[in-house]
């Protein structure tokens, strides 16, 4: 196993670099270095320059219209956007909807749906929980129907990511109540403009309406949306879970942040304090170990063995450590890591008043970061997954 990177990976990462540092928008980059909020456009901004360059799709193969990049590639092309400030893709779209797509949808669903995806233009989202189903998912009781040549659904998703932006949403639904819950579930697209569809924003404890609930009445969909077969979404499911569960890990944007901690430490005058520096050392080491477990499994893709199946413990450890660097910032801050007023911050003039813009808003994110260890299958789900399929 070869931990180093060759000289041409070390080429590809400076050509990588060199394109960020000539295409991000300073504005945005300028908000995500400092956790200032995004808006949908400056998400859509960003996506669009992806998808005119042909690298939304950064982990598509060519033959759908990606680069074709390898696994190390990879890696480094996600590495150079997080260094360099750019906003974390909107994954719903190019990293979970479209791999399963590609690998269980028609011809004409990969016709229709991957070029709006590969180009920024569609926004999708993401219905999976419910309420009563989250972790145990495969007790969802959205409903959808056959009835001639479309579905009719009805039901309620939950904690819905931006779905006050989304266009379009993939959704698991039960479609048969026979055998075992898994076996009745199905995988529908469903288009958000659809009669019947409303999405209601929940309010977190940051202030911020980033998840929603999205009701399903009597919405009607033509059953050419059903990706692969009926009843068999669950299969489905798992697919597109191993990648979200990756995704989640993110350790790109944990060495980011903990620079930004850093930071902190040093302007708040407690950089000095060797038992706080401890902490932070023990954070920078556990995320050292997090990049060469996922240089690990890298390593083992490009020489084509079969890589451990580490998914859940990539997302238990990314998760643990993004509350962590969350917390330290909110210590390091101390009162000035008190909610902001998110208009005035917008405004320009609320963090000279204070005298600490680069504290801002450490608590929402500090809030923002509690879900991480629940969503894409809490951590303790996780764990029993980890020790039947890893540890056998």
């Amino acid at each position: 196993m070869d931990l180093n990177f060759t000289p041409e990976e070390l080429a590809f990462r400076a050509g990588i670099r060199d394109w960020v540092a000539q295409s991000l928008p300073q504005d945005i980059s300028h908000k995500v270095h400092n956790a200032l909020r995004l808006s949908r456009e400056d998400h859509q901004r960003w996506a669009r320059i992806l998808g005119a360059k042909g690298w939304l799709g950064w982990n598509w193969p060519k033959q759908f219209g990606g680069p074709g990049w390898n696994a190390v590639e990879r890696h480094l092309f996600e590495e150079e956007l997080a260094l360099a400030g750019a906003p974390r893709v909107i994954p719903f779209g190019p990293v979970m909807v479209a791999p399963v797509i590609m690998a269980f949808g028609s011809a004409q669903q990969q016709q229709r749906f991957l070029p709006g995806i590969a180009s920024g233009e569609v926004w999708w989202s993401q219905g999976y929980s419910e309420p009563g189903s989250g972790s145990d998912l495969a007790s969802l009781k959205t409903r959808a129907e056959r009835v001639g040549d479309h579905y009719i659904v009805n039901g309620q998703k939950t904690w819905t990511t931006l779905a006050q932006h989304g266009e379009w949403i993939f959704c698991l639904v039960r479609t048969s109540t026979e055998g075992k819950p898994q076996t009745g579930i199905s995988f529908l697209l469903i288009d958000m403009k659809s009669p019947g569809v409303t999405v209601r924003p929940i309010v977190l404890l940051d202030g911020e309406p980033e998840v929603n609930e999205v009701w399903f009445d009597n919405v009607k969909v033509p059953a050419e949306n059903l990706v692969g077969e009926e009843n068999k979404g669950w299969t489905y499911a798992k697919y597109l879970l191993a990648h979200e569960r990756t995704n989640i890990a993110d350790v790109n944007r944990a060495k980011r942040e903990l620079e930004r901690l850093k930071r902190i430490a040093k302007a708040e005058g407690v950089w000095d304090d060797l038992r706080f520096r401890d902490q932070i050392a023990l954070l920078e080491v556990d995320i050292v170990a997090l990049e060469m477990m996922v240089l690990r499994v890298l390593s083992a893709e490009k020489s084509g063995k079969q890589s451990l199946d580490v998914a859940g413990l990539l997302k238990i450890r990314g998760s643990e450590i993004q509350q962590r660097y969350s917390e330290l910032m909110m210590q390091a801050a101390g009162p000035f890591a008190s909610p902001f007023v998110s208009e005035a911050m917008e405004a320009g003039w609320q963090g000279d008043f204070v005298g600490a813009a680069h504290c801002a808003p450490l608590a929402g994110t500090y809030f923002n970061m509690r879900k991480t260890t629940i969503y894409g299958g809490s951590n303790e789900v996780q764990r029993n997954i980890v020790a039947q399929t890893v540890l056998g």
